[in-house]
């Protein structure tokens, strides 16, 4: 029986041209697993930086244990460790409870019938100082596990019950582990009706559901800010951001910055201060040009009144400008207004990953920036890889990766806070969109920085790598969170990825064109 169909990402000939970059090595990596012998997967599998489509001959219950390797560094590990919940003191991780109950349900998935089992093994010593609660969350993740592995296989009654036990024993507003099973219960629970055929919300539909859920978050500025001042992802990366453009524009007196998701400007803000305190050449314009779509307009204007009253307040000489588009494809150099006078710089903080769909539409908008010829263009980006054809291989990935989302939540915001469940809610739209659809009807299609390179090289783009002084914004900010010992930045070639527990969660990375 073919479990799972290796369709290509997009939907015609032309645009699979136009990705062939991009895609075309996990294309060839997909296509050689399904021939190779069991021997010679289980050696594919130990590189750590791929997971293989499983052949699709094989049974259900040996799907997950092509993702052992995601598991095996907890094989034998004694997980003790202090239990608290205060910023910057180490705990067992929600991603490491998912590693264990992965681990276990792989060596003990004989044993289930129907989904259930007696999932903890009395002496596996991988929990056995877990407490009471944490082996119980070890047991609801395995519950998820079957349950994904009954739906990819399309066994709808297993299936059914496996999520009913999830469900019954999750919530979203328990601990980190039960949210995540929560949502990704959730999900699978509607991907089962979509495969049943029995109704489910479009494909059109559920892409404006998740726009429009996104739109709510960023227009409630208010949850915008306290998640921006208590997680330290966004002000890790614009802290680093800003110290490299102003490194690589420190020559100019007229600096043009090009924002491509400027917000509420909040990264825009440190930009003032930094050019304020530079002293040998002072700034005498900064200009600012926010892209953006039309239900956009009133965040931007929001934005631009906003600065424009912080650039008095700093006596800065500063000019705004909106550019607003239906499509990317009508972006052109000539909206810019560039002067000649001017060094631009791009900043693309988690916004090219939105038209890794449209590849033609990333591509046009490349083209439009490399005429521009900016001095810098820094480009932030979810370290994932959540864009497999393969079901099985993005509910692993998007597990482990969202999974490490819930942790920083729960450690960084409080159990009831409103901000944090509304931004909750935004990810479990990105979850279903990953569970629920397949191939062309998904919106997520986050990549890896190694699928950057491939296709910024493309444009003749070279990589840049940052100075010391960004790295030490960086790692400043986490000192300031007080989580310096949990949130950490690891090098990658001369990129920067911010980890959360050892998991990655956004890379930076600088480029210029030759």
């Amino acid at each position: 029986m073919k479990l799972f169909d290796d369709v290509n990402l997009v939907p015609n000939n032309e645009q699979r041209n136009e990705c062939h970059d991009v895609n075309e090595q996990e294309h060839q990596e997909n296509q050689s697993v399904g021939k190779t012998s069991s021997q010679q997967l289980a050696r594919y599998v130990s590189d750590k930086q791929q997971i293989p489509l499983f052949p699709s001959s094989a049974p259900s219950s040996e799907i997950l244990r092509n993702y052992e390797n995601k598991f095996r560094r907890l094989r034998g590990k004694r997980l003790c460790s202090s239990e608290t919940n205060s910023i910057g003191q180490q705990k067992i991780s929600t991603e490491e409870i998912m590693r264990v109950a992965g681990a276990t349900y792989i060596q003990y998935s004989s044993q289930w019938q129907n989904g259930f089992i007696i999932s903890m093994h009395p002496y596996e010593s991988s929990f056995m100082c877990l407490p009471d609660k944490g082996k119980k969350d070890v047991e609801l993740a395995q519950f998820l596990f079957a349950a994904a592995e009954r739906v990819g296989c399309q066994q709808f009654e297993r299936a059914r019950s496996l999520l009913l036990h999830c469900q019954s024993n999750s919530s979203s507003l328990g601990s980190s582990v039960q949210r995540v099973v929560f949502h990704f219960s959730q999900a699978l629970r509607e991907r089962l009706i979509k495969q049943i055929g029995g109704g489910v919300t479009t494909t059109a539909l559920s892409r404006n559901m998740t726009r429009d859920r996104i739109e709510e978050f960023r227009r409630d500025y208010k949850s915008s800010l306290t998640c921006h001042q208590k997680l330290p992802f966004n002000q890790v990366a614009q802290f680093i951001s800003v110290q490299t453009i102003v490194e690589h524009t420190a020559s100019k007196i007229k600096i043009h910055l090009i924002d491509l998701s400027l917000g509420y400007g909040l990264m825009a803000t440190v930009l003032m201060q930094a050019l304020v305190e530079r002293k040998e050449k002072p700034v005498e314009l900064l200009k600012i040009t926010a892209v953006g779509y039309g239900g956009r307009r009133g965040v931007l204007d929001e934005a631009r009144r906003r600065l424009v009253s912080f650039a008095e307040s700093l006596n800065l000489p500063f000019s705004f400008m909106i550019v607003i588009v239906e499509d990317i494809k009508e972006i052109s150099e000539e909206l810019f207004e560039i002067e000649d006078d001017e060094v631009v710089a791009v900043y693309a903080p988690n916004y090219l990953k939105n038209l890794m769909g449209s590849l033609d539409s990333l591509d046009h908008l490349m083209r439009v920036i490399r005429k521009i010829k900016p001095a810098i263009m820094v480009v932030v980006e979810v370290e994932a890889s959540l864009n497999s054809t393969s079901f099985v291989n993005r509910f692993i990935e998007s597990l482990f990766f969202y999974s490490a989302l819930f942790d920083s939540t729960e450690t960084c915001l409080s159990q009831n806070d409103e901000s944090r469940m509304r931004l909750e809610s935004v990810l479990s739209e990105g979850i279903r969109d990953l569970i629920v659809f397949d191939d062309t009807e998904r919106t997520v299609r986050n990549v890896k920085i190694e699928v950057w390179r491939r296709f910024f090289a493309r444009f003749k783009m070279v990589e840049i790598g940052f100075s010391k002084s960004s790295v030490y914004q960086g790692n400043m900010i986490l000192r300031k969170f007080g989580c310096s010992n949990i949130c950490t930045i690891v090098k990658n070639e001369k990129c920067l990825v911010i980890e959360w527990k050892g998991t990655p969660v956004h890379s930076i990375s600088a480029w210029k064109f030759h």
